[in-house]
Formats: structure tokens, sequence, C-alpha cells
């Protein structure tokens, strides 16, 4: 039997387990599946013919993909470099104070600075960073197929290629790296971060947008359908809430609790003096019944997740806030009562995911999500992880407003002074400024309001 033909029986009964573990064991759908099937490589993608032109002049989509990705002064090309940076001075210290001799040959590095591919064809390369496959799934079983005229998008999910137009699965695929799996490699705990690893976060349609290396025309929407990036936003902020919580119970121990990366950096690190006269910088929260002194869980994602439930899903708004704060109180408590708390915060935000890939999103509602993240949560902003998400997302919802033709694109573009205003002020996180963030969101809000 041959090397590819191997693959793609090992691909097949993978799929077959998958799918087996989900009927078992309720396995949430939309994650990012363990992927066995053989990748070929950026080189498999990049022909002329393919996704490798020099310029976007395809009949159907641009064919100059690969550009895009590898642009080396742009956002669109950070994935083409994931790799690269590894063998840069910072990962190189990180890598010393954690005794690792390579990091760029280390698995845990790699898995995320690159593609974690089990099987690998000639033409695979680690150079590549995180290439097609990483994103779309090992490309033997549908290659061939996918460039074929008559190709189906149906046809390609079936032999294998991810869904990445559905944003559940997409969320899936990116939170692997840009919050962390149960895949070996791909989780940085607190002992990585303490040696110099930035802080992770994750805003699906902010980082699909970022990314983007395809048109969503009339074609694209005829073939797969566009989400859109209201629910790409909201069944993001969901599944994020869920990822975490679905990680919590096998990174917490029974006597030094959950891995310090669940929670929130500057809850911790934060300045202090031993002058009598010092203010204290810790901020009271409504939002979490703590006492003093406890470190916070990220909330970022519940923040965001409250306001989309108040407008989406307001059957289920009011459960979500009182078991958010039952788990943030149960984190200070035995670690049976916090893992409760955190199951049944979990299977809430998987059950708005699906509430949300479901809904329309329409005006009115984008409109009244602008107001509710970013006036009606204004008093869950003390701390700025919150703070850098509501900002993206007023962001993200803004755009969306012009993309769908709701909204006059000049008259939009005026807020973006206010926008820049709100994200230099979460620029740094030494100098955050609650007041100061609060003030500037509720500017954004009372402008978005009269673009109504």
């Amino acid at each position: 039997m041959t090397t590819v033909a191997l693959a793609a029986c090992i691909s097949r009964f993978a799929r077959f387990l998958a799918v087996m573990a989900m009927l078992v064991l309720g396995a949430p759908a939309v994650s990012a599946p363990h992927d066995r099937a053989l990748h070929q490589g950026v080189a498999t993608c990049a022909g002329s013919t393919c996704h490798g032109r020099q310029e976007a002049t395809g009949p159907r989509v641009r064919q100059n993909e690969v550009l895009t990705w590898s642009n080396p002064a742009s956002l669109t090309g950070v994935h083409s470099r994931a790799w690269k940076v590894l063998n840069e001075p910072r990962a190189q210290a990180i890598g010393k104070r954690l005794g690792i001799a390579n990091v760029a040959a280390s698995a845990e590095c790699i898995n995320c600075h690159g593609d974690p591919a089990p099987v690998r064809g000639p033409k695979w390369q680690q150079s590549d960073g995180v290439g097609c496959e990483a994103c779309h799934g090992g490309s033997v079983n549908w290659l061939a197929s996918h460039a074929s005229v008559k190709a189906s998008h149906a046809d390609n999910m079936a032999k294998g290629m991810w869904a990445m137009n559905n944003p559940a699965v997409r969320a899936g695929v990116c939170l692997d790296c840009h919050f962390g799996s149960d895949k070996p490699g791909q989780f940085v705990f607190h002992r990585i971060m303490a040696a110099g690893h930035p802080r992770v976060a994750f805003e699906l349609d902010l980082f699909t947008s970022l990314q983007s290396h395809h048109d969503e025309d009339a074609d694209y929407r005829a073939r797969k359908g566009v989400a859109g990036g209201v629910k790409t936003w909201a069944v993001g902020q969901a599944l994020a809430v869920e990822r975490a919580l679905s990680l919590l119970p096998a990174a917490s121990g029974s006597v030094t609790g959950p891995d310090y990366y669940f929670f929130d950096c500057r809850s911790c690190h934060r300045t202090f003096s031993d002058d009598p006269a010092a203010p204290l910088v810790a901020r009271s929260n409504g939002w979490r019944p703590i006492p003093p002194g406890q470190p916070v869980w990220n909330d970022e994602q519940m923040i965001m997740l409250v306001a989309a439930a108040r407008v989406a899903a307001p059957d289920l708004a009011r459960s979500l806030e009182s078991q958010s704060r039952a788990f943030h109180a149960a984190l200070g408590g035995d670690r049976a009562g916090a893992m409760k708390a955190a199951a049944t915060l979990k299977a809430t935000a998987a059950n708005l995911a699906k509430r949300f890939a479901g809904a329309s999103f329409d005006r009115a509602q984008t409109f009244a999500l602008i107001d509710a993240v970013l006036a009606a949560n204004a008093g869950a902003y003390t701390d700025y992880q919150g703070g850098a998400q509501a900002v993206m997302a007023a962001d993200t919802l803004l755009n969306a407003l012009v993309a769908a033709g709701q909204v006059d694109r000049g008259a939009a573009l005026a807020l973006r002074p206010d926008l820049d205003r709100a994200y230099a002020l979460a620029r740094d996180a030494n100098r955050w400024d609650a007041l100061a963030f609060r003030a500037a969101l509720g500017q954004i809000a009372a402008r978005a309001r009269a673009l109504k």
C-alpha cells in the first residue's frame, strides 16, 4: 500500500472514531477534529492554475491566495511568519527560560506556530508556518477533486476539507491556537507566559477580517453562503467561553487549582506600593461576587456573551448572568463545586452558540448589540482584557452594519476617531484607565445611536 493510500485509510478511520466519540461522549461537533489526513504542504496549493497567481484574476476565486497569505509586510501574512518568529531573539529567550534547547523544533511551540500535521508529504515544509492545511485540513483526499471543474463545496467537505465558512467550525479551528485545545502542544500554560509569551486574545470576526484572503462575492454566497460579521462574532464569543470551560477540568489540580492561564492577568499583575497613602488599584466589579485578593477568571468573552444573549436569546440571558456569577464565586471554594458550576455555564454557552448560528441578526438587533456592549455592559469594564474585547466588538459590529448596506459608509467613518481613541486607551495594559475608557465607549454608543 502506498503512503498516500495508507494515509487515506487512516483518515477515514479517524473520522469514524471521531463520529463515534461524539455519539458516545457527547463531544461538541464544532470542535476542530484531530486531523489524521496526510498534509501535502503549501506548495501543492501554489500552482498558477490554483492559488499561486501573482494577480487576482481568477474567474471564481482570486487565485492569488498564497501571495496574500505570504505577504511579509501585512497582517494577512502573519500565519506564514508564525514559525519564523520562533528563531527570533524573544522566542529564543522564552525557550532558554523554559529549558527548551530549540523552540523551532519543539512540539510545545510548533504545534501552534506551524502545521501540526501527523502525516506529511514530500512537499510539506515546517518553514511554511501555519499553512493552508492547518486551517482547511489535510488535503490528500480532497485536493484533486477540489481543483476539478465539477467540484462542489459539499463534495469537498465530504472528502475531509473543513467547512471554514461555518462560524462554529472556524471558531473550533482558530481556538485551538488562539486560546488552546486538548491536543498536544496547544495550550499556553502560565509557565510559558511567565517565560515571556505574549497574552493570548481571541475575537473570531476581527481576526477573520485581518486574515481574509478571499472575496465573499455573489459566487461565494451561492456556493457556500455567508454568515455575516455579527453572527461570526456572537458564535465566536460563545464558543470561546465553551472552550475555556471545557479545558478547565484537565488543567485543574486538586491542590493548586486551575492553571493561572485561565485568569485575568491584570487581576494579579497590578502596581502596588508600601506607601500607606497610595490608593488601592483593585477595582470592585458587581459582575464578580468574589472577595478581595481572589484571582479573577478572564471573563472578557463572558461579558460579550451576556450582551449578545440579552439581544438574541433573552430567555437565556438571565440564566447566563446568574451562572457566570455562580461560577466566579465557586472558583474560590472547593474543586467539585467549581467544576459543577463550570459544567452548567459551559452547557449554556454551547446552547447560545447554536442559537446564534441560527439567528438572522437584523439591523435593529445589531444596533441593540452595540448598545448592550458599550452602554449596558459599561460597569463590567473594570479591567483591561474586558475593555480590549469591547472595543474590538464595537469595531466588528459597526463594520457589519456597513458591509450589509444598513449604514452609510461615510456616516460610519465619522465614528473612526472615537474608535481609535478607545483602541489607544486599550493599547497598553500598564496604563489602563477604566474611567477614561468607559467614557470613550459612552461617546461611541451615543454616536452609534445617531446612525439608526
